[in-house]
């Protein structure tokens, strides 16, 4: 068993302003990293496109045809203030999409151990039907809804350790009683939300805000005592991971300070959660990381992890 990384040109073509920082060069810093030899083993697959009925998992057809509808003929348009569109915006967003649902399908097929999904624009920002936070569709959500209801899964686990808050995962899944939706992130910051007390529509979300300046051992400490006991009780049958990294020290749009080994340990133990209840099922798919070093560094730390438990 090995680990499959899906990608797909279409992410460099969705092009956002000059010095925005979820930029084309992340997927290309990425994809240049995951070219050295150690990751010769990776199984390495384009992410298709996905279907409408896979959108529609999380989404209204009104917000499908408006993000298809606001993509510009050239030149980029503003959603809002940190969200933009290029030609080719949707088609990316797609096979964001599409690249998180084969990776479901490829791991609980068995046909790899885990997967990492290197797609760009990412999408735990985005709500049922607002765009946001650089995101236009909500991948990691669409993962796992397409886990329970086309797979018959029981209970799928999203956990989120991106700085900022999923505030869209947590509301396309908040009434998802199969779901358990685990978010850490610094506070305060944007987007505001992912406050202790949304707690979901059944008591299936769980929100763990760091303060700012924290570092990697107030993680370890908060995720040992609340995440690792949440998820044992829950005993998940696949472990769906929203892999932000811009709570490395060096990033420039927050104020954690976690470093690589921070990463990988984390890895480790959300591998731990699989292999005790999921037959060590994990798809994970990129989120934030603005920080071009910090940020190839830590995914070639995340998924030499997940080379070496698919082994």
């Amino acid at each position: 068993m090995t680990t499959a990384l899906f990608g797909h040109d279409s992410s460099l073509r969705h092009v956002t302003p000059n010095g925005h920082p979820e930029q084309v060069a992340r997927v290309e810093r990425i994809m240049a990293g995951l070219a050295a030899p150690q990751f010769a083993g990776l199984d390495r697959r384009d992410a298709p496109e996905c279907s409408d009925a896979d959108i529609l998992l999380c989404h209204p057809q009104a917000h499908l045809d408006a993000i298809t509808a606001a993509e510009p003929e050239s030149g980029t348009v503003a959603l809002d203030g940190d969200t933009h569109m290029s030609p080719g915006s949707t088609m990316a967003a797609r096979h964001a999409v599409g690249g998180c649902v084969a990776a479901v399908d490829a791991v609980l097929a068995g046909e790899v151990g885990n997967a990492f999904v290197a797609c760009r624009p990412p999408g735990h920002h985005a709500e049922k039907a607002t765009p946001m936070g650089f995101c236009l569709f909500g991948t990691a959500a669409i993962a796992a809804k397409h886990a329970l209801e086309r797979h018959g899964l029981s209970r799928v686990a999203v956990v989120d350790f991106d700085v900022h808050h999923g505030n869209g995962t947590q509301d396309l899944l908040w009434n998802e009683s199969r779901s358990l939706f685990i978010g850490s992130h610094q506070n305060p910051l944007w987007p505001g939300t992912g406050l202790p007390e949304e707690t979901g529509g059944h008591y299936n979300v769980m929100n763990l805000p760091l303060p700012p300046h924290s570092d990697g051992r107030l993680m370890r400490a908060t995720y040992e005592a609340e995440v690792f006991p949440a998820l044992a009780r829950f005993k998940p049958e696949l472990v769906i991971i929203s892999a932000g990294f811009d709570a490395h020290a060096d990033d420039p749009l927050a104020q954690l300070n976690w470093r690589e080994d921070d990463f990988v340990w984390l890895t480790e133990r959300l591998c731990d959660v699989a292999d005790a209840s999921a037959g060590g099922r994990v798809v994970s798919t990129l989120e934030g990381g603005y920080d071009l070093n910090a940020l190839a560094a830590s995914v070639a730390a995340h998924v030499s992890v997940l080379m070496e438990r698919a082994g």
